[in-house]
């Protein structure tokens, strides 16, 4: 009796959902904008920004590292995760300690220092990937990097002058993110390049 043999189908599935970046680019940067209006002083520190920290710089960006998991881009997964979970964050961060289960935790001029330049430190290394991206990514991860360090800066001096411009360089960065995401969906919905990414030559 012959052997039978067995053979293997390879079933390939072929990716058709949409680009996540552009939904977490510009959660990033319009809640950085409307928070950086703040420290430079244009605006008040509300609980606009704070909503908006909560449900869109947020929550959006966790949906997008989520997706772009799923698109196994471990780049766009880390980096959107990470930075919806600092908006979340930063929010627990001033509103914990008025509940009455926080109330015994103040925020630390010390501690908040150190949070940012962790973050700081985080970016700068996440700027070093984007280096093989594209331009518009790597000026949104460089003014990034630049901004959690001049906000350490700030509280460390207390200098006003210091935040004021902290806040200009702040707004810059999420200008930089709102113009990396709607580039993307533009690029895609005109299928050619309306507004340029610059693309780096491998």
């Amino acid at each position: 009796m012959a052997d039978e043999k067995s053979s293997v189908v390879e079933t390939v599935i072929l990716d058709t959902t949409a680009n996540p970046a552009p939904l977490g680019l510009l959660a990033f940067g319009m809640t950085t904008v409307l928070l950086n209006l703040a420290n430079a002083g244009v605006i008040g520190l509300s609980s606009m920004i704070l909503a908006m920290g909560l449900c869109y710089g947020g929550l959006a960006q966790i949906i997008a590292g989520i997706e772009e998991w799923k698109k196994k881009n471990t780049f766009g997964a880390t980096a959107f995760t990470s930075y919806g979970l600092f908006w979340w964050s930063f929010v627990v961060l001033f509103l914990l300690p008025n509940t009455t289960a926080g109330q015994g935790f103040k925020n630390d001029k010390g501690g908040v220092i150190a949070y940012l330049i962790m973050w700081g430190i985080f970016t700068f290394v996440m700027y070093i990937g984007t280096l093989k991206l594209n331009r518009a990514l790597q000026v949104v991860f460089l003014t990034l990097w630049i901004l959690f360090f001049l906000l350490a800066l700030g509280d460390i001096t207390g200098s006003a002058a210091l935040k004021t411009f902290t806040g200009y360089e702040g707004i810059f960065c999420g200008l930089s993110a709102i113009y990396a995401g709607l580039a993307q969906v533009l690029n895609e919905v005109y299928g050619r390049t309306v507004w340029p990414l610059g693309v780096v030559k491998k």
